[in-house]
């Protein structure tokens, strides 16, 4: 099973606006974008809800773009599982494995599930 350019190019743009403090914080973009059941396991090891990622404080992120090694491995027509590596400069770097599930629904790609996984560096 494949994905077309134009759903990879949607997705792949989606999961990059995660890692830009305009969108990432943009409550009115992010209510669009993840799934009303979304949840995440944070890098931290933190169990998110939809509404902890929606009230989360605005930051800057210094996530490098584009991700790498990103990846697109088509579940079903309507899911997909995203993969890359994260590389966010603070007092130091950090890296991450990621991985993101996302479902197609009548109103475009919504983020249903999200994973980060420390890499030691």
């Amino acid at each position: 099973m494949q994905i077309s350019r134009e759903d990879f190019e949607a997705v792949k743009e989606l999961e990059e606006s995660m890692w830009r403090s305009e969108t990432r914080f943009d409550r009115d973009y992010m209510e669009r974008v993840l799934s009303p059941d979304f949840f995440e396991f944070g890098r931290s090891g933190r169990v998110y809800k939809r509404e902890d990622t929606l009230a989360a404080p605005a930051q800057k992120i210094n996530a490098k773009l584009p991700l790498k090694d990103f990846r697109i491995h088509p579940i079903t027509e309507d899911v997909v599982l995203v993969t890359y590596i994260t590389e966010v400069i603070g007092n130091k770097l950090e890296m991450g494995n990621r991985s993101s599930i996302w479902i197609r629904t009548p109103k475009g790609w919504r983020l249903r599930f999200h994973q980060g996984t420390p890499v030691n560096s």
